[in-house]
């Protein structure tokens, strides 16, 4: 079996890159090849660029042969990925930046997968990665226009047309997964790099986050890095399904709500103070969505200064992703999401010490004249 892995080295990819290397490793395991879009630094580890991927210096690495070097969609397929039709093509490089305009959303995700598709035979088993969002219920006051034609953002938005294509120009077998936000690995946190909902974490504990702006009994979903690459892998290593499938990651009626995610960070949070002497910090207050935009932003922004304003636009982001009005209905459920995200804390304070144990300093206006 020859199996193409693309965004190799990003936050997913590297789990299933890891998980088929083992699969790999005896004499009938699948011939993997892994895609990188440019090589890093040597000595560097855990980088990812906008694509979710990295490169490799030297000839091999823990996951075997270094990924073969291509810019997907900016330049044509390598001559180690032509030829012949691969039998699986797993697809997890893409930008899943929130502040994508269609254009640059197209340019990295759209353009990328109609790439890779053309590496594909009509018995190949494309194995796309999207995300649940693009399933779930999307509320008025969270869009951006007609920009994104009702989904939040140009994430959403580009996965959605790709799960079309994946469908109308794909013939063959495929299998759509689609994880929730992504955090570290169940039993330890770890995970290949820090971002999307890392960045509440230092916002907590700088002072930045004020307040928690969402429902606290909306849902937040959330999955183990690991088992999305569990998913991905059985998918790949398993026999191709007969009709297209779709596989959902999540804990569904079982997920937390918007106040357990907040006292869970903020309890891990402070107790790892404790265990090194610093003074906890407090668990903000929750503003309901509509009472933050309507009220509260329009009048405050006047007297916030402009990291406090850079702040407000980032943790505004996750409002719609931590407050959801209804779960979504899995197919691979994730159980005891508290856990993983009491894991996942804590893997970043142990990681990123200074800023897990940084001072809290408590928002002052500016002179607005």
């Amino acid at each position: 079996m020859r199996i193409l892995l693309t965004g190799a080295q990003g936050v997913v990819g590297s789990e299933v890159a890891e998980r088929l290397a083992a699969e790999a490793a005896g004499r009938t395991g699948p011939d993997i090849v892994r895609t990188a879009r440019r090589p890093v630094a040597a000595g560097t580890t855990g980088t990812t660029d906008n694509n979710g991927t990295t490169g490799t210096t030297g000839t091999t690495d823990n996951n075997g042969p270094a990924p073969v070097l291509w810019n997907i969609g900016a330049e044509p397929a390598p001559d180690p990925l032509t030829g012949r039709p691969w039998d699986v093509i797993v697809h997890t490089a893409a930008s899943t930046r929130w502040t994508m305009s269609r254009q640059e959303a197209t340019d990295a995700n759209i353009r990328t997968l109609r790439a890779v598709l053309a590496l594909a035979g009509p018995d190949t088993h494309v194995v796309h990665v999207s995300t649940a969002y693009v399933g779930g219920v999307r509320a008025p006051e969270d869009l951006r226009g007609a920009e994104f034609e009702g989904y939040r953002n140009g994430y959403e938005w580009s996965k959605s047309v790709c799960e079309e294509i994946v469908a109308t120009d794909h013939r063959g077998p495929a299998t759509i997964v689609r994880p929730p936000l992504v955090l570290g690995r169940r039993e330890d946190g770890r995970i290949g790099r820090f971002s999307g909902p890392y960045s509440l974490f230092p916002a907590l504990v700088s002072g930045l986050a004020a307040v928690v702006v969402g429902d606290p009994d909306g849902y937040a979903e959330i999955s183990p890095v690991d088992e999305v690459a569990e998913v991905i892998a059985g998918a790949a290593l398993g026999a191709p399904p007969a009709s297209p499938l779709t596989e959902v990651i999540a804990a569904g009626q079982d997920s937390m709500r918007l106040s357990d995610l907040v006292r869970i960070t903020c309890d891990t949070l402070n107790a790892f103070r404790a265990e090194h002497g610093v003074d906890p910090i407090a668990q903000p207050p929750t503003v309901s969505t509509d009472s933050w935009n309507r009220f509260f932003l329009p009048l405050a922004a006047q007297w916030l200064s402009p990291v406090q304003q850079e702040a407000v636009k980032l943790l505004a982001m996750f409002q719609s992703y931590t407050s959801m009005g209804e779960p979504f209905e899995p197919t691979r459920k994730v159980a005891d999401p508290g856990g993983v995200m009491a894991a996942s804390v804590l893997h970043w304070a142990r990681s990123k010490p200074r800023q897990a144990l940084g001072r809290t300093v408590p928002w002052t206006l500016i002179d607005a004249a």
